[in-house]
């Protein structure tokens, strides 16, 4: 018997969401399950909001009006965190994908996570590091629909690849994700890093400018990767350190 799909609740902060990107969002979405719940949250009537209006109908995306009651608050933020609760409440959601560059949405996130649904966040690069890390996966939308070449995001993967070593986050994470899930030889099967990764911090590849973590491992430098079959390895590097320094010496 095929397992259900998952139940996802779509809320789009559309005050700070591109509107050119919601269609590969939404197949993004795809991927975890479905979005049976969607919504656009903002102040209609503002002229800022007219490139949302055009794709609403499209997608099937429900608007909810919030007129602006003062200067300096968003009413459209109180809107979504009030349904995101109501709809938590009614216990019939599996997950939350969350469309927003604002990080006044972190407290949110981490409510949500405490009740055990999975969170995934969809901004713009601008996006404060503290919402993006809240959740459960965070994905870049300018990440999302590029055009790709041999695994890596096109324009992007000369740098991404000479500044993956400089990246102190991302190189802590990898390896404490191989070391906890290495044997005795150090080997460990990347799908296990992948899990153990995605248990700890929120995190996309194509962030960085690869579509698999196996190419970005690769091009890390920091591993040795062998393929058994179907299956791929990782082991961290011996460390170089110490022979660097009696050379120097």
């Amino acid at each position: 018997m095929a397992e259900p799909e998952k139940r996802i609740a779509l809320l789009i902060d559309a005050d700070n969401a591109p509107a050119a990107k919601i269609d590969v969002v939404l197949a993004e979405v795809a991927r975890y399950g479905v979005a049976n719940v969607r919504r656009a949250y903002g102040n209609w009537k503002n002229p800022h909001l007219k490139s949302w209006e055009a794709v609403l109908h499209e997608y099937a995306i429900r608007p909810i009006q919030q007129f602006a009651y003062s200067t300096g608050k968003n009413a459209s933020d109180m809107a979504m965190v009030i349904d995101a609760m109501d709809l938590l409440y009614a216990r019939n959601l599996d997950g939350f994908a969350i469309v927003s560059s604002d990080a006044d949405f972190t407290p949110l996130v981490m409510r949500l996570l405490t009740d055990g649904v999975k969170v995934y966040g969809f901004g713009e690069k601008k996006t404060p590091l503290p919402f993006v890390n809240a959740c459960s996966k965070f994905t870049y939308v300018e990440a999302l629909g590029v055009p790709e070449q041999n695994g890596k995001a096109e324009q992007e993967a000369p740098k991404v690849a000479r500044d993956l070593r400089a990246d102190a986050r991302l190189v802590q994470m990898l390896r404490s994700a191989v070391e906890s899930g290495s044997g005795d030889d150090g080997w460990t099967r990347l799908d296990v890093v992948g899990s153990q990764i995605s248990n700890q911090a929120s995190f996309d590849p194509r962030n960085y400018g690869y579509r698999k973590l196996s190419d970005l491992v690769k091009d890390s430098g920091l591993f040795e990767v062998k393929q058994d079959d179907k299956t791929i390895w990782v082991r961290d590097r011996p460390r170089k350190r110490a022979a660097r320094k009696k050379k120097v010496e």
